[in-house]
């Protein structure tokens, strides 16, 4: 048995702060055969760095490294954070930022692992253990005033190892309809992070909620990318990303290419996000702030959004912080108008984890070409775009101008300033909910509520003097004496007026 009491002598924490210290390393002998097991213990100090690394000597002939874990839960007073503590690993190519020696990362989902040449516990990495320093990577996401006590236990399994399994990935094409809207839903969890669905299992509730494509988002790996070929199939895209799980705010790498890992160990003030988004787009991903305006530890996005190709404004059911995340990037519109930059389109995900998270519950709907991985990001990032609350629901929004041009959602109609402009938008599915039409101005234009058949078509006539840009909310009806409008049933990305 190994034991590391109090650590003080051997790292220095710096409270407050990101950053990683690395312990006293634990030591195997070498052996034929056989399981060896060590363990460790220490503290944690309140104020402690992101990232603590214990070291693992393997020696040769290991074939399977298991570990298991646990740490105290001391109450606290009301208000303040009590302990908890994620867990990874990485092997003996090293804990360097960019993750070349990552095998996984649980967080806090489980309290034990393993892996091993031909298998790994789900959010691991099966592969070869190869002898040299490993790493336990040790999270702690909050630490009570009195400290974190932990204790873990290194278990080798000696021997012949397994033969290395080959990934197999889903494809990158479903069966399409051509130019069409599908439907989609790109923020899903596992049993491969902190879900509890299988992949079947998410693929059967994806196709019940109408749904045309998903998109795999782990928090912080990759492993379930491998796991996701027999779930998709013609009637259903599976594309493999990741949600990428920062102190500072959570980012989902949308669609990128199977087997790519995004790392996540760094804070906003160290200025490093940028390289890890420009990663996500080499590898063919899209990168999107997700629940930018969370109220849980560590949600709250703090990079901004210079790096984003879209942002999800809608995650899961809608509570007050989508109120907000709307709000902020409608504000973000009408300073891309007033400024001639860019524009980010807005998206939602269910962030489903467990029952009774609802898969699809927002799902964004894409004009896109085709349903491959290719035609939908293109769909996505150019905002042709709408989020519903579910496949019942169905949004056609566009603008015409007195010459027949015609632009819809996502698009720009090229008018003069002064040329009148119908906005249209067809509903169909959303019985009693109120229209709204907002623009840079704010709210322009309210309608309804719809007949109970959930079918209707709303017009409002402007000018692009009047209206930079025209989107549309289609709404729950609000409680009597409620301090915010009805909770959103659909939204649209914009449709632009104006020469530019």
């Amino acid at each position: 048995m190994g034991e590391d009491r109090g650590v003080g002598r051997r790292a220095v924490f710096v409270g407050g702060v990101a950053g990683a210290v690395t312990l006293g390393a634990v030591r195997f002998a070498a052996a034929a055969d056989g399981v060896r097991t060590e363990t460790v213990r220490g503290t944690l100090p309140a104020g402690a760095p992101d990232f603590v690394y214990v070291p693992v000597e393997i020696p040769r002939g290991v074939r399977e490294v298991r570990v298991a874990y646990s740490y105290d839960r001391p109450a606290v007073p009301a208000g303040t954070a009590g302990n908890a503590l994620d867990i990874g690993l990485f092997d003996e190519r090293g804990t360097a930022l960019g993750g070349r020696g990552f095998r996984g990362w649980s967080g806090g989902a489980r309290t034990e692992f393993f892996v091993r040449a031909d298998d790994a516990t789900p959010g691991y990495l099966p592969g070869p253990v190869r002898a040299g320093t490993w790493h336990i990577a040790l999270g702690p996401y909050t630490v009570a005033p009195r400290g974190l006590s932990y204790e873990i236990t290194v278990t080798l399994t000696y021997g012949e190892t397994g033969e290395a399994v080959r990934p197999v990935y889903p494809p990158e094409r479903a069966k399409g309809r051509g130019r069409a809207w599908y439907r989609g839903d790109c923020h899903l969890h596992s049993w491969f992070s902190d879900g509890r669905r299988t992949p079947g299992e998410i693929a059967a509730l994806a196709r019940a909620a109408g749904l045309d494509f998903i998109n795999s988002s782990e928090h912080n790996t990759h492993a379930a990318h491998a796991h996701w070929a027999d779930a998709a199939g013609d009637d259903l895209l599976v594309m493999v990303g990741e949600e990428v799980t920062t102190r500072n705010g959570h980012v989902v790498a949308l669609g990128t290419d199977p087997g790519t890992f995004i790392d996540w160990r760094y804070r906003a003030r160290e200025n490093r996000f940028g390289r890890f988004a420009r990663q996500i787009r080499r590898a063919g991903g899209l990168v999107v702030p997700a629940h930018p305006h969370a109220t849980c530890v560590g949600c709250t996005w703090k990079f901004g959004f210079g790096e984003a190709d879209a942002v999800e404004v809608w995650n899961g059911p809608w509570t007050p912080d989508d109120e907000v995340a709307l709000a902020d990037w409608d504000g973000m519109l009408v300073a891309s108008g007033r400024d001639g930059r860019d524009w980010l389109p807005a998206m939602g995900g269910s962030d489903a984890h467990r029952d009774p998270d609802v898969v699809g519950l927002p799902q964004t709907v894409v004009l896109a070409d085709d349903l491959s991985r290719t035609a939908i990001q293109e769909g996505l990032r150019a905002g042709r775009s709408y989020v519903a609350e579910s496949s019942r629901i169905a949004l056609d929004l566009g603008a015409s101008g007195g010459r027949g041009e015609h632009a819809g959602i996502g698009e720009r109609l090229r008018v003069d300033p002064e040329t009148p402009v119908t906005v249209r938008l067809a509903v169909t599915g959303a019985p009693r909910r109120t229209v709204r039409f907002v623009t840079d101005q704010g709210v322009v234009h309210t309608a309804g509520p719809l007949p109970e058949s959930g079918a209707g078509t709303v017009e409002w006539r402007t000018t692009a003097a009047r209206a930079a840009y025209v989107r549309a909310e289609v709404r729950h009806e609000a409680a009597a004496g409620a301090p915010l409008p009805g909770a959103l049933a659909a939204f649209t990305n914009p449709v632009f007026l104006g020469r530019e």
